[in-house]
């Protein structure tokens, strides 16, 4: 195999996504995302340190991604209608892409400046979500955990197939919005 030009890290980072979309985080390998980008192994160096490193840029990009769906999902809304806005994004994108879960779920590094900020975008399109409920600082901490876990699990689960009795999913998930919206107004009001 000869070095292909114009292989980039983006380019790299994009071909690792598709090998976990379509078969799992289990099957992203270097050697076959090398196989992908037509190099040998060897070549995927000048892009990424090693396999954990481009797991991190996976997660990255996934983290970004969201941020930018969620952001997009709320512009505009308020309230009710702007969370869930946000329920609607993320579980939409966990149905288009089942195998990034992982991605949303594992805390950031500490020391890793990049991802933590990616991560702290995602909650600030949420907190901007929930300013309109008048949270302090902490309930707005603890009703974004809530939101994050309620929607994130109903997604994850449906997205592994969790769901296997016969009534309708998008109502069961019109009914977990609803519950949301009315759970976060009853936590407002006990100010």
């Amino acid at each position: 195999m000869s070095p292909r030009a114009g292989l980039t890290t983006d380019a790299v980072v994009t071909l690792a996504i598709a090998i976990v979309d379509e078969g799992g985080p289990a099957e992203l390998t270097l050697a076959k995302v090398a196989e992908r980008a037509g190099v040998a192994a060897p070549s995927l160096y000048k892009h990424v340190k090693n396999l954990a490193d481009l797991k991190r840029l996976i997660d990255l990009r996934v983290v970004r991604e969201m941020a930018d769906a969620l952001r997009t999902a709320a512009t505009g809304r308020e309230r009710g209608t702007a969370v869930g806005a946000l329920a609607d994004a993320y579980r939409d994108y966990l149905q288009k892409h089942p195998h990034r879960t992982g991605a949303l779920t594992a805390a950031p590094d500490r020391a890793d400046d990049e991802l933590s900020q990616a991560t702290h975008a995602v909650a600030e399109v949420v907190f901007a979500v929930l300013r309109p409920f008048g949270f302090d600082h902490a309930q707005a901490v603890h009703a974004t955990r809530c939101l994050r876990a309620a929607v994130h699990g109903f997604a994850g689960l449906e997205a592994s197939g969790g769901f296997g009795r016969p009534e309708d999913v998008d109502e069961s998930f019109e009914v977990l919005k609803t519950m949301l919206v009315q759970g976060l107004t009853n936590y407002s009001e006990q100010k």
